[in-house]
């Protein structure tokens, strides 16, 4: 049996987040989320540290980061930059999932290397839908690199 690789939820919006599980479990993809609330929490678990120290086999199995932009401590698109800039990470997928539709966040995130830019949907069923195609792509159907997170050694 395949073993699913984990989704990371990054997002503060307490309502978002549940429409995005929702949307998961209707493709029996909301087991393997992850749900953080804002990007300081959400770098600790891309490093392993703070309350993921010791959870590596979960941290280092990650499909894709579905990743809102205005987050509290730290904001999305630093998350994103982390991310892209770091050779052990560069490789999982983003997708920026979020409200805004300023052309300068959209902008930002492709320079910063984002794999998709989704604007979240106002009415419900075109929400639900958009984050089952997002979960059903990433976790079920695109392919990684081999050996996942590693990135070349310098």
């Amino acid at each position: 049996m395949m073993t699913l690789k984990r989704i990371l939820l990054v997002e503060d919006s307490p309502n978002d987040a549940e429409l995005t599980l929702t949307a998961l479990a209707k493709h029996n993809l909301a087991n393997d989320v992850t749900w953080v609330h804002d990007g300081e929490e959400a770098l600790d678990f891309l490093y392993c540290r703070g309350k993921f120290a010791g959870e590596r086999a979960i941290c280092n199995n990650l499909a894709v980061v579905l990743l809102d932009l205005k987050l509290p401590k730290v904001d999305g698109l630093e998350v994103l930059r982390t991310i892209k800039s770091d050779d052990r990470l560069k490789s999982i997928p983003v997708v920026v999932l979020t409200s805004s539709r300023e052309e300068r966040d959209l902008v930002e995130s492709y320079r910063l290397g984002v794999n998709a830019y989704v604007v979240k949907p106002v009415d419900f069923g075109e929400f639900m839908n958009a984050v089952k195609e997002l979960g059903v792509f990433w976790a079920l159907v695109n392919e990684p690199p081999p050996a996942g997170r590693s990135g070349t050694r310098k």
